[in-house]
């Protein structure tokens, strides 16, 4: 399936650049994720990809092909929204025949199209019920049968699982990721849900501000920020952010541990901190706390998991924690960009 390229795309609302000159490329059978906060412009973005917003500059290709002055019709995509939109007085058949007749499809040859898309996503059962007689779930389903029917060139998805509740979400974000790689087609997805983004991603592109901030894979991303923004954007709980001569260190909670419990042979940062709080959280202790003066009393977050159960953590005590030294990144205090590493 083709691939999506944006070359320096716009959008302006007023004075307000929702769109900053992105520059984004998908590869071919890619899932590729939008991700970022409210406001950031990712759901601008793919509406532009869609053909639903007009650009303020740049252009839209798809495949080696230009699209940026094409309507949605024309440039074989397909997108599921985060309501769905499915024809309450429709059954599920018409629901999902809807664009072939749209089309003009005959008759014979649009059931066997919405059957075999059905199937696809197991669906076959439900295809004489209305929308108020499905699940959450099953109208995602539904929603997506009906953008799988038209065979598109892309996918794009607007927050499909947001509607959903926890449980329903994780078991729809594995049928949904199972699913794109069974059809193989190029696939854009805009979330706010960083386990989403994580979960389902061959890359993410993080958004702020109507600029991508970072684009790689769910792994590098996380490792690896670009800049403080992502580093703090990604994780439950982020990454701890502190203060250090004129630069910023971050290291991530699960890294800072009780200098005892590091194992292995690498080099380690030893570090003061005072704890304040402890949660228990099932799998997982989340310490709260601060790291002593050379860190100017920084609050900092420590994911202990709970099968260290030999190590006693209270409030308001002083510990001797470590992190390796390797696992600590370096962040411009200004600009808040990755630097390389200097001693600590």
């Amino acid at each position: 399936m083709p691939a999506v390229e944006t070359r320096n795309l716009e959008k302006h609302f007023g004075d307000v650049k929702a769109v900053d000159g992105v520059g984004l490329l998908s590869s071919e059978e890619e899932f590729l994720v939008l991700l970022g906060p409210s406001g950031c412009g990712k759901t601008t973005l793919l509406r532009m990809i869609a053909g639903l917003e007009k650009p303020s500059a740049g252009d839209v290709f798809i495949g080696e092909k230009l699209v940026t002055h094409l309507p949605p019709r024309a440039r074989g995509i397909a997108m599921v929204f985060q309501s769905y939109a499915l024809y309450p007085h429709m059954t599920v058949f018409k629901n999902i025949a809807f664009p072939l007749k749209a089309m003009g499809m005959p008759k014979e040859e649009m059931k066997k199209k919405v059957e075999w898309s059905a199937n696809m996503l197991g669906i076959l059962h439900l295809l004489q019920r209305k929308p108020r007689e499905l699940s959450g779930g099953e109208r995602q389903r539904v929603a997506l049968a009906r953008a799988l029917v038209r065979e598109p060139n892309v996918f794009l998805l607007d927050e499909p699982l947001s509607n959903l509740d926890a449980k329903l979400r994780a078991t729809a974000r594995e049928e949904l990721y199972r699913f794109q790689k069974d059809v193989a087609i190029t696939t854009i997805y805009v979330t706010h849900d960083q386990v989403e983004a994580m979960g389902m991603g061959d890359r993410i592109a993080v958004m702020n501000a109507g600029r991508v901030c970072q684009l790689g894979k769910p792994e590098e991303v996380y490792s690896d920020p670009a800049d403080t923004f992502v580093a703090s954007f990604l994780g439950s709980p982020p990454m701890n952010l502190v203060e250090f001569e004129d630069r910023i260190a971050g290291f991530r909670p699960e890294s800072f541990l009780p200098q005892q419990m590091h194992e292995g042979g690498g080099e380690l940062l030893s570090l003061t901190f005072h704890v304040s709080r402890v949660e228990n959280l099932g799998a997982d202790r989340l310490v709260y706390g601060k790291l002593g003066e050379r860190f100017n009393l920084s609050p900092v977050i420590a994911n202990l998991p709970t099968s260290f159960t030999n190590y006693k953590i209270e409030t308001s005590q002083t510990y001797d924690f470590a992190v390796p030294r390797n696992n600590i990144k370096f962040f411009n205090s200004q600009t808040g960009l990755r630097e390389e590493p200097i001693p600590l």
